[in-house]
Order: C-alpha cells, then sequence, then structure tokens
C-alpha cells in the first residue's frame, strides 16, 4: 500500500493512493497514519479490505497539501557516510560502524514544502536518502534479517543539511542537520511487501533541472537490515521512528571550488524508485 496524509500543516488526514492513481480517504477507518497504525496488524489488514473491496471514497487530489506521510513521529535517527562514493567525496574513509546522529522530529515536513535557507547559512546543501520506518519495536535485535522484520514501509527523505553549522563550528554535527524544515517526506510511506529489495532502489536529485545525486542503494555500506539491526542496540526504536539511510555521492560539499550550495530561489527535485517524487523551492529563513 501506498500510505499518505494530506490537508493542511498540522491538521493532515489519513489517505492512501490506489492501484490506479486515485487518492482515497481512510479517515473513516484509521484516526492518522503513525505508529499506532504500523503495529496494528488488525487495523492494516482492515484498510487492505476495504481498498480491494472499492469502499474508500475518492478525495480531489486538486490543490491538496501533500503532508508528512507519518505522524507524531518519536525520533528520526539517520546514518552518515553510508555510501563508498559519498565516503570518498567528502575525503572520509569508509567508517567501520555506522555513524549515527539523531534529527528533532520538528524538521519533518511535506514533500513539496518551502525549505528554509537558515539565517546566516552559506552551505546549505542537498541529500537524497531512503527512509525506513519501524512497525515493530526493536530492542537488542540479533540480525539483518530481524531487522528487515521489523521495517513497516519506506519513504523518500530529504536530508537537508548546513555544512559550515555542521563541521566548521564545533561539537557534533546537531547544529547542522536540525533547521527548520531539513527534512521533507514523502510524498507517500510505501509498505515493506511492495518493496522486495531495499538494496535495488535508485536514487536521484536534481538542483534547478540539473542532475546532481544519481545513486543506488546497491552502494550502502551497510544495508537496510544491518542498519536497523545496529542502531537497536544502541536505542529502542518504536513503531513510526524514521531512520534515513545516508546519501550517495553528488552533494554540494563533494564539489570543486566554488561549491554550489543552494540559496533562497533554488529548487531541488528529488525522488526513489516506486516511493514518489519531492519538489521544494528554497527560501530564506
Amino acid at each position: 500500500m501506498k500510505l499518505l496524509r494530506v490537508g493542511t500543516a498540522g491538521a493532515e488526514r489519513p489517505a492512501m493512493l490506489d492501484t490506479e492513481g486515485t487518492l482515497r480517504d481512510l479517515s473513516g477507518l484509521v484516526d492518522d497514519v503513525d505508529g499506532a497504525l504500523l503495529a496494528d496488524d488488525v487495523a492494516l489488514r482492515r484498510v487492505r479490505a476495504a481498498a480491494e473491496a472499492g469502499e474508500l471514497p475518492a478525495l480531489d487530489a486538486a490543490g491538496l497539501r501533500i503532508g508528512p506521510p507519518i505522524g507524531r513521529i518519536g525520533k528520526v535517527v539517520c546514518i552518515g557516510l553510508n555510501y563508498h562514493d559519498h565516503a570518498r567525496e567528502t575525503g572520509a574513509e569508509p567508517p567501520a560502524e555506522p555513524v549515527v546522529f539523531l534529527k528533532a522530529p520538528d524538521t519533518v515536513v511535506g514533500p513539496n514544502d518551502t525549505v528554509l535557507v537558515p539565517r546566516g547559512s552559506v552551505k546549505t546543501d542537498w541529500e537524497v536518502e531512503l527512509a525506513v520506518v519501524i512497525g515493530r519495536t526493536a530492542r537488542y535485535l540479533e540480525s539483518a534479517e530481524e531487522g528487515l522484520a521489523h521495517v513497516a514501509g519506506y519513504a523518500l527523505a530529504h536530508d537537508v543539511s548546513e555544512r559550515e553549522f555542521q563541521i566548521e563550528r564545533g561539537g557534533t554535527w546537531d547544529k547542522g542537520k536540525n533547521c527548520e524544515t531539513f527534512n521533507p517526506l514523502g510524498p507517500w510511506l510505501v509498505t515493506a511487501d511492495e518493496v522486495p529489495d531495499p538494496q535495488a532502489l535508485s536514487l536521484k536529485l536534481w538542483v534547478n533541472g540539473e542532475l546532481q545525486q544519481d545513486g543506488t542503494t546497491a552502494r550502502q555500506i551497510f544495508p537496510v537490515g544491518e542498519v536497523v539491526r545496529y542502531v537497536s542496540r544502541f536505542m529502542t526504536l518504536y513503531p513510526g521512528d524514521v531512520i534515513n539511510t545516508g546519501t550517495p555521492a553528488g552533494v554540494a560539499m563533494g564539489r570543486p571550488e566554488p561549491k554550489p550550495y543552494l540559496r533562497s530561489g533554488d529548487v531541488v527535485e528529488l525522488e526513489i524508485a516506486g516511493l514518489g517524487r519531492q519538489r521544494q523551492e528554497l527560501k530564506d529563513a
């Protein structure tokens, strides 16, 4: 299933995209697309049955905002330097263990919402990423296979980063990762049964119509199942938590000088095969 949330920010309602591409209203069946729904097999089966029976009312998508596909996110866990080619372009050695940092859930916005360039920023950068959404509580998992079994679905994420704040201002990466609007997510949560191999997905990103990133999850250093297993050894993952699994080569930081960092007025578009497409216009905060 392709689950999503539509409507004005803070007042989204649950929906799904059916096999014909029609937007369907789920608000008569479930309260929201969130961790509670993803952990409830009975409710998910009810949604599937209603969709297959043609019982869900259609929504007029014209002018309807698409919000983040998950509500009430508990935490956003991010994996840094998780592609061989991205590590090379930044001059870093491939890590021996996953590099883990957190983004605050309030950085998450809809896939087509405005992204704000922080005040004083000179190095706002783009990063297309595969996001993993947890469907079962995960703690101290023993194998990558267990990790995959705890995934509810997948989504497209834009891990926007401010590189000066991240690298040159002291401390950890958090200052460059948690600026307002720095995690567009969606348009859909695609349930895991529709993504048979998360290591076979193409990722692309364009800036002002020019292709900048063109990668594949096959190049991840730590694949999805291993990432979930590893993170579960350090923190408990709950239904509805999100893991951004890293970005391939092609970011502005990896380019020759003058590096083409983002500015107000730029337009970023990104997509992952089967998981949809995003478009954001950048404006000054």
